[in-house]
């Protein structure tokens, strides 16, 4: 199964032109005390995504990966269609989180190639600004419960501070700029589990091509048969991407989830 070896948290690229990886990089400048202990609510969320990392290991999905390139004039100009196996290996690397995407590919439209579509991996993952290994790189404010479906969800507003670890990087012919992102995160205050994450970019990187970047990621529960277990896990990621000349959005959506074999039948006798 083809792997991407790097430590990667999320990626995302636009084929021939940039490519945006979401994976751990550290600036120049020191990493700020952890702002945010103290917080009821942000050390709820903590505890609840370090169990999700720890589980997320045991199960693999189909993902489907819809890819759109606009005209300038904001009409479609290309519409892609693509199918994965999908898991991500989290596993802790020289007492660090370390997280890698495999992808198998079951369906992958292969005409119009030689447009620059907008490659996006790893942003189911956007739940490790939360983890105790980067949340202290981002500042956390609550703002007013909002009521969507029926069910009212606290709300913190987050943003990256400058010179931390960002779990975002842009990359540009082999250079990586670290991004800032900020957003508001939807949370279940009984369970706190977050239930929607809606990020940015902090400001405009004109410099090297990317004018806005906009994600939304939804979270929901799933059940395995034989087990009473529940799993908080990924539903669908949007990404929407402006460059200065070009705009794509791709969204995945993560289906059929299922458990890796965890057991091994023992056959014949016993050693001594």
């Amino acid at each position: 199964m083809p792997r991407h070896p790097r430590n990667s948290l999320l990626q995302f690229g636009v084929a021939f032109t940039a490519a945006v990886l979401a994976l751990p990089v550290l600036c120049a400048q020191t990493v700020r005390q952890n702002s945010n202990s103290g917080n009821p609510l942000v050390d709820r969320v903590t505890q609840v995504v370090t169990t999700f990392f720890a589980k997320l290991s045991d199960v693999e999905c189909t993902e489907l990966v819809s890819q759109t390139k606009f005209r300038k004039n904001g009409k479609v100009e290309y519409i892609g269609n693509s199918s994965f196996d999908y898991v991500v290996v989290a596993e802790p690397s020289g007492g660090e989180l370390t997280l890698a995407e495999s992808r198998l590919a079951k369906l992958e439209r292969r005409e119009a190639r030689r447009l620059p579509l907008m490659v996006t991996n790893g942003f189911s993952t956007l739940l490790l600004i939360f983890h105790p290994e980067y949340r202290a790189g981002f500042e956390f404010n609550p703002l007013e419960d909002e009521v969507a479906d029926g069910k009212t969800y606290a709300r913190l507003e987050f943003h990256h501070i400058r010179g931390t670890r960002s779990t975002a990087a842009l990359l540009v012919q082999g250079q990586e700029y670290p991004l800032d992102f900020q957003g508001v995160a939807w949370i279940d205050r009984e369970t706190g589990e977050v239930w929607k994450i809606e990020a940015g970019l902090e400001s405009p990187m004109d410099d090297i091509g990317l004018r806005s970047m906009r994600t939304e990621v939804i979270y929901g529960p799933v059940k395995f048969q034989g087990t009473s277990d529940t799993y908080w896990l990924p539903q669908m990621a949007t990404i929407d991407v402006e460059s200065l000349r070009e705009r794509w959005r791709n969204v995945h959506r993560f289906t059929a989830y299922r458990q890796f074999a965890t057991s091994v039948k023992e056959t014949g006798s016993k050693t001594r």
